[in-house]
């Protein structure tokens, strides 16, 4: 690959010291990289004070390899190398997610990425959710204790990456993380309970640059971290890279990118205007409400069928391998097909009627067998009871609901827009049919939606290959309207009016097929 036009490392040449300059060592290297490099405000470290001077020849030009890293407050020296320095310079990109955290190594001055990997956060283990674990922050020594545990366990996971793949933890310079606001303020040590007590606003909303060695990471010693900027307590940095990452900020046309985790985030606009806004839409699409549901993962169902002639279930797992759950997905395809089948009726309740061998009371509530014991790969029948249903309901109806109030703010309807990009793992496997037809999902042209994948690590990773991604993360955070939805009086009403499948007004869902009996007569 060829090293981009613009990267974090630069190549200067400094003249050899004589008794007609009296300039230090280091303003000598500040003026060359405003000169050259139009960089402002260089901040340099006491370490690199220490270590330029010895780098500097004093009977000749010396040629130095510096890496810098920047937010739009400071510019930061993260390393400092003779030019002839073979060894590559190092970039992170992390997305810190509340279940899962994703970190990939690159080489910043050719922007190639050379691995990545894909761990469970480890704050889990005081709360599963947000919420949970800002309660915890408020016990004596709490907030340490989940600052701790994601710090150790990424610094272990940094040295097993980079020991896999031969590289150096040492030689990581620039780090940049995209997270949502809580799970940044509880990464940087950050008082997050305000957030969710009224008027709902966070410790910071631009942590820009940190040193990783205040933090305790063991990186290079000058080594720059970038937290993505939030907007909200619930409109995280997360989404600002993935705005990058998408180019939705940059289009003439309006476009929508919605990225569901343990919320559901959105952000609407384009090149001139952007309004965003978040609420807890996630758990059941995220299939975290089933007594079966899983994260995304080998064995995990994705995609459910139901001949509609015979009635027989078809179920694909990721990797092909046995089922062992289900994620969101495959909970969503679910729910469509048996709405499409009459087997879940508009209110989201089970019918049994045609197909009562599927179907049994466990403790006086129905459940749906979906994989007999005999093809699951853990040994038992994978079931679905029917408050499992009930909670994707109101997971959808969250989810529909968020996204009618952002665009009705704006006067827009869903036809106008160009695009509607769906992020993160389930935009990967999410089929929009199945969630038009539960009324998840707008009933628009299908062309229109376009899977992203994990856009907050590729924001992240473009800030790392690009400087000047920089201003357009810092033009995004200005041009963005924040919507609080805790206090939006017409959130409520409209929430309620789609709790059905797939809405109490069909001609919201003009082409989503109902079932009739009178198919069976």
């Amino acid at each position: 690959m060829e090293k981009p036009s613009q990267s974090w490392v630069k190549y200067l040449t400094l003249p050899a010291p004589s008794l007609d300059n009296h300039s230090g060592d280091l303003d000598r290297l500040d003026k060359k990289l405003s000169e050259q490099c139009g960089l402002q405000h260089l901040s340099i470290d006491l370490e690199a004070a220490r270590r330029i001077p010895e780098m500097i020849c004093r009977d000749r030009e010396t040629r130095l390899r510096v890496t810098v890293f920047q937010d739009r407050r400071q510019t930061i020296i993260t390393g400092l190398d003779p030019a002839d320095q073979a060894a590559p310079v190092l970039g992170l990109a992390l997305d810190l997610g509340t279940t899962r955290y994703v970190l990939q190594i690159l080489d910043i001055e050719t922007g190639t990425i050379l691995c990545s990997a894909d761990r469970k956060n480890p704050q889990s283990a005081v709360g599963p959710d947000i919420l949970s674990r800002i309660h915890f922050t408020d016990k004596p020594g709490g907030a340490e204790q989940l600052q701790s545990l994601i710090l150790e366990d990424l610094q272990a996971n940094i040295e097993s990456l980079c020991r896999e793949n031969g590289l150096e933890p040492s030689r990581i310079c620039n780090v940049a993380l995209a997270g949502n606001t809580a799970m940044t303020h509880l990464f940087l040590g950050l008082p997050a309970r305000w957030m969710i007590r009224e008027p709902y606003v966070p410790a910071c909303n631009e942590p820009g640059l940190c040193r990783a060695k205040d933090l305790g990471l063991r990186l290079h010693p000058r080594a720059g971290i970038y937290c993505f900027p939030n907007a909200g307590s619930y409109f995280g940095g997360d989404l600002l890279a993935g705005i990058l990452f998408s180019g939705l900020d940059q289009q003439e046309d309006v476009a929508l990118l919605v990225d569901v985790g343990t919320n559901a985030e959105v952000v609407l606009g384009n090149k001139d205007w952007l309004i965003g806004c978040a609420g807890a839409a996630g758990p059941a699409l995220e299939g975290g409400v089933s007594e079966i549901g899983k994260q995304a993962e080998p064995g995990i169902i994705d995609k459910v069928r139901i001949d509609p002639a015979s009635l027989e279930f078809q179920v694909q797992t990721i990797g092909g391998l046995p089922p062992t759950g289900i994620c969101g997905s495959g909970f969503i395809d679910l729910a469509a097909e048996l709405f499409r089948n009459g087997l879940l009726d508009f209110r989201g309740k089970l019918s049994p009627s045609r197909l009562p061998d599927r179907f049994e009371l466990r403790d006086g509530t129905l459940s749906l067998r979906l994989v007999p014991a005999g093809a699951s790969g853990t040994g038992r029948a994978l079931r679905v009871a029917q408050p499992e249903f009930d909670s994707l309901i109101r997971s959808k109806a969250a989810m529909y609901t968020i996204l009618e109030t952002l665009l009705a703010t704006v006067g827009l309807g869903f036809e106008e827009l160009s695009r509607f990009y769906v992020a993160g793992t389930f935009g990967q496997y999410i089929d929009p049919e199945s969630a038009i037809s539960i009324g998840m999902l707008p009933d628009i042209a299908r062309e229109t939606f376009q899977a992203l994948g994990n856009s907050s690590l590729g924001g992240a990773t473009r800030l790392l290959q690009e400087p000047e991604a920089l201003p357009v993360i810092c033009r995004t955070l200005e041009r963005l309207t924040y919507l609080e939805l805790n206090v939006n009086q017409a959130f409520m009403t409209t929430f309620s009016a789609a709790k059905f499948l797939p809405h109490t007004d069909r001609n919201k869902f003009p082409s989503v097929n109902f079932f009739s009996m009178s198919e069976t007569t």
